[in-house]
Order: C-alpha cells, then sequence, then structure tokens
C-alpha cells in the first residue's frame, strides 16, 4: 500500500507547489483535486490542482502535468470531484455529469487508475424513490468510464452535517447494504469505492467487516479519523447533525485502529494509496498547521502498514 495525502487540503497552492511538497516530504502518491473553477459551496470543494478540461481536450496539458509529476517522483493516486450529480437542481445536476465524464477522459489521457466521487443523492426523497434517477445518471457514467479503462470510487460519506441537508444527504452511498443494491444492479467491476473508514465508525456500523465483503470494489482508501462525544451521542442520539457528537481527526487521534484496518485490507489483496484526508480543524489555520497535518497523518499511516 502506498500512503498519500488528498490536496484538497492546500486550496490555494498551485499543481507544482503540491507535488513539490510531496516530494519534499517523501510523500509517493496524492489524489489531484479537479473542480470545475468557480467558488466552493463547501468547505473542500471547488479547488483545483488539474485542470481536468485542458488535460481532456489538450495532450500537451496532459503532458505537462504528468512531466511535472514524474519529474518529482511522485504518483497521481486518482483523480478527485465531489459533488452531488443527483440534486434537485437540473442544471447543476447536468454540471457535474458533465465533469465527471471530462474526469473520465482527463483521467485516461493521464494514465491515472481511478476517479473519486460522491453519486449524489436527492436529500428530499427516499433511498427507494432516489433509485430510478441513481440508474439513470450511473448506467452511462460507468459505461463512459469503463469504455476507457478507468475506475470510479464512491466515497462513503453521506454528506449530512447541516440542517439544509436534512433528512437524506445528498450521496446516497453511505451504507454497505446500498453497496450490494448498487453493485447488484450496476455489476461492472469499474464502479466500486473509495474506502473512508471514519465514515461508518460515526455512523455506529462495522469498519472492518466489509473491507472482505467488497474487497473487489475497493479502488481506493481514504485515511481519517473520528472522534465520537458519547456523551453527547447518549442526549442527542444518532438522528442529530453529526456534527454534534463527531468530528473528523487526524488517523491515530481517534477511533479507527489503523494497524488492524491496513490488515484487514492487505488480507483481502489490496495494495493500492491510502490517502490522507485532512478534515482536523486543529490543523487548518494556517499553511504551516496544514503541511504539519499531512507530515503526522502520512507517518501515522506509514507507520501502521503491515510489516
Amino acid at each position: 500500500m502506498k500512503p498519500g495525502f488528498v490536496s484538497a487540503i492546500f486550496p490555494n497552492w498551485s499543481l507544482e507547489e503540491v507535488v513539490a511538497f510531496a516530494a519534499a516530504e517523501k510523500i509517493a502518491a496524492v489524489e489531484l483535486m479537479c473542480w470545475p473553477p468557480g467558488k466552493a459551496d463547501r468547505r473542500y470543494a471547488g479547488v483545483t490542482h488539474v485542470d481536468a478540461v485542458a488535460v481532456a481536450s489538450d495532450p500537451g496539458e496532459a503532458r505537462r502535468v504528468l512531466d511535472v509529476c514524474g519529474s518529482a517522483g511522485v504518483s497521481i493516486s486518482g483523480l478527485g470531484y465531489y459533488p452531488n450529480p443527483l440534486q434537485a437542481d437540473d442544471a447543476a445536476s447536468r454540471v457535474a455529469i458533465e465533469h465527471l465524464g471530462t474526469l473520465f477522459r482527463a483521467a485516461n489521457a493521464l494514465g491515472v487508475a481511478v476517479v473519486n466521487t460522491f453519486v449524489g443523492r436527492d436529500r428530499t426523497k427516499t433511498v427507494d424513490d432516489n433509485w430510478p434517477r441513481f440508474l439513470e445518471v450511473w448506467k452511462p457514467l460507468v459505461r463512459q468510464a469503463s469504455d476507457l479503462g478507468v475506475q470510479i470510487g464512491i466515497e462513503n460519506c453521506p454528506m449530512l452535517f447541516t440542517a439544509d441537508e436534512w433528512p437524506g444527504g445528498n450521496n446516497l452511498a453511505h451504507t454497505p447494504g446500498i453497496w450490494r443494491r448498487m453493485f447488484s444492479d450496476i455489476p461492472d467491476p469499474c464502479f466500486g469505492l473509495n474506502y473512508d473508514p471514519s465514515h461508518l465508525v460515526w455512523m455506529q456500523m462495522d469498519y472492518l467487516g466489509p473491507v472482505a465483503e467488497f474487497a473487489d470494489r475497493i479502488h481506493h482508501v481514504h485515511a481519517k479519523d473520528v472522534v465520537i462525544d458519547r456523551e453527547a451521542l447518549s442526549k442527542l442520539g444518532v438522528l442529530a447533525f453529526p456534527n454534534l457528537y463527531h468530528r473528523p481527526v487526524l488517523p491515530g487521534r481517534g477511533t479507527v485502529d489503523w494497524p488492524k484496518f491496513l490488515a484487514a485490507l492487505a488480507k483481502v489483496g489490496y495494495d493500492g494509496p491510502v490517502c490522507l484526508e485532512v478534515e482536523d480543524r486543529e490543523f487548518e489555520k494556517t499553511d504551516d498547521d496544514r503541511k504539519q497535518a499531512v507530515r503526522l497523518g502520512v507517518k501515522a499511516v506509514a507507520d501502521a502498514l503491515p510489516k
């Protein structure tokens, strides 16, 4: 397995700066953010370190990105873009769907194995009521990716953190039960997971068991930990807004047993990237804080890898 980090934590840096930092810290892999240029609508969104439109349409730009990374000895673990392709706003949904298609072409041009994203959701509808739209949108998207030899890694966060995301959240694919249904209805093996154990923890689910069941669908892994405020959870219950009883932290500062989790991945033959996703508020005030977060988080992952 190859420890790395998600570039979203450095929103104001250029590609060159991100890659230079990774090389200086001897970090071998980075998941590069590829949002369309524009204002972010939430934290960690709207970050663009690779212009997917340019890469997909201009072989010269693809070569430039590869040269920047190759000369520094840093690999691209995946291209990242986490919108809501199933949202009720048709115009915004179309933008997300079209840009995902662009990312598949960009990944193919760069020789990058995986595009990481969300499947999305209309949060006002049940899972069953979302399902026809999910199939309508994702069957063609999976076909596009498969035809280009690109894998899709769906992150398992429900995106349910604020009042306006109630009651359903903005991402269907957050439980093993839903994963089973997804992969039954869209069986193409390119369609898989960007597995983040921390989301399963705060939703009170087993984060180790699904590794074996979905071994052939784990295309990428995020390394993020979580602290559960048990007193708050006891007072408020699991139906409260999650940020009232949990907070994301760096690996090693929370609940996830990283040696056990990484051993579970190794046991099923996973040998891909494990990329730190920094959402620990204690390390976000300055660039120096963010750099230190990456150093500490990547080291925690590296130290926990099976020997």
